[in-house]
């Protein structure tokens, strides 16, 4: 039986020997052309470094000739040869109210007002208490022999008088009409304007000292009156705090008259000359914001008045007539919401010294950060101790601060 061949055609009628050696040429000749070589990576990446280059040159270029205003890099790529031919106008500062424009008048005329000290000035020493002072002992050894330098103000908010509560003479009947004060409201403010209107009344007082029932002198009434009269700075504990308890207690409704860079945060107890005490009771722009929208309370970021409004308001006043510290010394190492209260055991002469020899003041952000600012408390450019006074000392204490004040205030 013979077996026959069978011969498979391509669709075009060829055979399938004859379409493997079509296959087989056109192979040989694909094999024959000449291959051209792929681009190098190194080429390619040349060319991107020249694109890169060219686009940072075009962009410094373009910085040079249409700079903005808070963009300097011509004088560092360009030289300062070139002027810009166009510089981008700064935006235009924000149109304020007719309350705003009346405040900052009143602000500008007496700022610039020349110390005017009368024959002779006084310091005005004044208690924001609930009632009786528990150190009237102390103070009285403290102003002994100094009559006729000092006024007493005493603001009693759980007590209508004092007029039969006083033990000491030298307080009687120098407590002022007062109102119910509650804890971290703007009724603390109010009690503050209050104390420093009827302080203005008397033109012979130049200083303005807020002290509570808790505080202390710590040093002789000569060096306290040296330290503030005449010196044309007020002593505001004031900071900008980035964290919770000082921007975050910042709120929109603030705005456009405070913006949150100029929000300030600090203790409440301030000591002012008369130009600023007289702006504090003067206002009523900046307080009704403060009243109508600072509030304790998690609806309001927990806002405290008494921590804010003078801090923040002088700072946008008269930034360069503050200082950035308090006279009156108070212990926060505790970390709690209210500083340390000092017990009998607790003072000594030790104690006492240490805060005189303080002259830095210190700030502690209230972030996760912590970060400290440091900065020397200097008077018309002189170091000096930073400290006058302290709180926050118990009745307990009263017989021991006595024994020790004529040791702590021989210089």
């Amino acid at each position: 039986m013979c077996v026959q061949e069978l011969m498979f055609q391509s669709p075009s009628g060829e055979s399938a020997g004859q379409a493997r050696k079509a296959g087989g040429q056109d192979q040989q000749r694909k094999t024959m052309q000449p291959t051209v070589p792929p681009r190098s990576r190194g080429a390619k990446r040349r060319v991107w470094i020249a694109a890169l280059i060219s686009m940072v040159f075009l962009s410094v270029l373009a910085a040079c000739i249409y700079p903005p205003t808070l963009l300097r890099v011509c004088p560092l790529f360009c030289g300062t040869g070139l002027p810009p031919l166009q510089m981008l106008p700064p935006p235009p500062p924000r149109i304020l109210s007719d309350p705003e424009l009346s405040t900052r008048v009143l602000v500008r005329d007496v700022v610039s007002m020349p110390v005017n000290l009368t024959v002779t000035p006084k310091i005005a020493f004044m208690f924001l208490t609930p009632g009786p002072l528990p150190l009237v002992g102390l103070w009285e050894e403290f102003f002994r022999g100094h009559e006729g330098k000092f006024s007493i103000y005493v603001h009693a908010s759980k007590l209508s008088t004092l007029k039969t509560a006083w033990k000491s003479p030298l307080f009687t009947d120098h407590d002022i009409r007062s109102q119910k004060v509650d804890w971290g409201k703007i009724s603390m403010v109010d009690a503050e304007r209050r104390l420093l209107t009827n302080a203005l009344q008397d033109p012979d007082n130049q200083h303005f000292v807020l002290l509570s029932e808790s505080c202390i002198p710590v040093r002789s009434f000569d060096f306290v009156y040296d330290y503030l009269i005449g010196r044309n700075v007020s002593f505001v504990d004031c900071f900008d705090d980035p964290g919770p308890h000082g921007r975050g207690r910042y709120t929109k409704p603030f705005s456009p008259e405070i913006q949150v860079e100029e929000w300030r945060k600090g203790s409440q107890w301030f000591t002012v000359k008369r130009q600023h005490a007289l702006l504090i009771v003067a206002d009523y722009v900046y307080y009704a914001k403060f009243k109508n929208i600072c509030r304790p309370g998690a609806e309001t970021h927990n806002c405290y008045a008494d921590e804010h409004y003078v801090q923040t308001f002088l700072h946008m006043m008269d930034p360069s007539g503050i200082s950035t510290w308090s006279v009156t010394h108070v212990d926060w190492s505790e970390g709690k919401w209210h500083p340390k209260k000092y017990k009998k055991e607790d003072v000594s002469i030790k104690l006492l010294k240490t805060i005189q020899a303080i002259d830095e003041s210190v700030h502690v952000s209230s972030d996760l950060k912590k970060q400290q600012t440091r900065l020397p408390c200097a008077v018309d450019g002189e170091r000096k101790p930073c400290f006058l006074f302290a709180r926050k000392y118990t009745p307990e204490t009263l017989n021991i601060l006595l024994n020790l004040f004529p040791n702590i205030t021989k210089t």
